[in-house]
């Protein structure tokens, strides 16, 4: 049977159509942040200059794009139709009449709902596991940099212990298939996972130990919504059955932790021994606060915007370096619709069908350009801060 086909300019059409709830969420979300950014603070500063807007856009664009996959694909990204197999972009399905907009791959499966489901993974890891490496490096680099002495020489020694072995090597030997039916994995998740739950222990108890209602209340939350959280993620035990990751997704995910820590710890190390020389923090000092107060509520949130443009290119980073494993076949599924895998299996077929890699690889490059945007426009606002 003959496949038939729509114009490529009703496919431009037909796409545009598919992302209307995007378009509708970006609508609502630009222009209200547009129009309150002298109240938004960071945020609106990024909306005074157009590399800003630029970035903020096209990183809404792919967020909003993952909490909508669902309605904005055709298709279920593993479903196979045999007669859509390696068709060009624009062909009609029989049964359903739907159209594969950007053409199906070599198993059949339509390209454009692959690309748009591959955005949920992407928006998933890659921030959530720069989020930890975030709350590990600062936990252990905030009393790095203050005390210096034994405690800084120590966890400076493990993190350039660490960073010695090239990042490519690091994550082929954390993500191989074999190391998934060890307790490596797991172990370190357990270890990593507990950052989040100590910081904001600390962060609440230097804050509020004079005040023991609302001290209570907090620790309270952080310890169940922690404990929920890690139970869910470490053990696979949620009582909800809300919180859960793959195990070969946990793997990548303690990987791209284990990895971009002690970049972060080098980074918080380096500020807190700047910061911890000034004026506002003497005067804690002689008020009689404690260390951790300093360190939590004096030096991190004067070195938030360094940080804040370190966790944007991490982010950027981990999303290519997720791309490139899935190039390499490690770590997710061979089946998964994430970018990095849809490139590598479109790859093998490029002399005949190119219309199957450029989807993935065009998204996997427009959400780090958006990512390093948004960078740029932070470390503007950093140094004019």
């Amino acid at each position: 049977m003959q496949t038939e086909y729509i114009s490529a300019f009703d496919v431009v059409l037909g796409v545009l159509w598919r992302f209307w709830p995007v378009w509708v969420a970006l609508i609502l979300v630009m222009g209200a942040s547009f129009s309150y950014r002298r109240k938004l603070g960071l945020y609106g500063q990024l909306f005074d200059s157009g590399v800003g807007i630029a970035g903020v856009f096209i990183c809404l664009f792919w967020l909003f794009t993952a909490i909508f996959a669902s309605t904005i694909s055709p298709f279920d990204p593993l479903a196979q139709v045999s007669v859509m197999k390696d068709t060009l972009p624009g062909a009609i399905e029989p049964a359903s009449k739907l159209v594969y907009y950007f053409g199906g791959d070599k198993l059949a499966r339509d390209v454009f709902s692959r690309m748009v489901y591959g955005s949920q993974i992407v928006l998933i890891i890659a921030p959530a596991a720069t989020g930890f490496a975030l709350m590990v490096g600062i936990t252990l680099g905030l009393p790095a940099g203050y005390y210096g002495g034994k405690i800084d020489t120590l966890l400076s020694f493990l993190a350039n212990l660490v960073l010695a072995f090239p990042v490519i090597l690091l994550f082929y030997l954390l993500v191989t298939p074999g190391i998934m039916d060890t307790p490596i994995p797991y172990a370190m998740a357990g270890l990593f996972f507990l950052f989040p739950i100590i910081f904001f222990c600390v962060l609440f108890w230097t804050r509020y130990k004079n005040r023991p209602d609302r001290l209570y209340i907090l620790l309270g939350i952080t310890l169940v919504v922690g404990g929920w959280i890690y139970a869910g993620l470490v053990f696979d035990k949620d009582p909800l059955k809300i919180v859960h990751i793959d195990p070969n997704q946990l793997n990548i995910f303690v990987a791209v932790v284990f990895a971009s820590s002690p970049g972060v710890f080098r980074i918080v190390r380096g500020l807190t021994m700047d910061i911890k020389t000034r004026d506002y923090v003497a005067a804690a000092q002689t008020r009689g606060e404690s260390p951790w107060y300093i360190m939590l509520w004096e030096i991190l949130p004067n070195a938030r915007g360094p940080l804040i443009v370190d966790a944007c290119l991490r982010i950027g980073y981990t999303t290519i370096l997720l791309g490139t494993l899935g190039y390499f076949g490690l770590g997710l599924a061979p089946e998964s619709p994430d970018w990095g895998t849809a490139i590598k299996d479109a790859s093998r077929l490029l002399r005949s069908f190119i219309h199957p890699a450029l989807p993935p690889t065009i998204a996997l490059m427009s959400f780090v350009l958006g990512l390093n945007l948004l960078a740029d426009s932070l470390r503007e606002q950093s140094m004019k801060d």
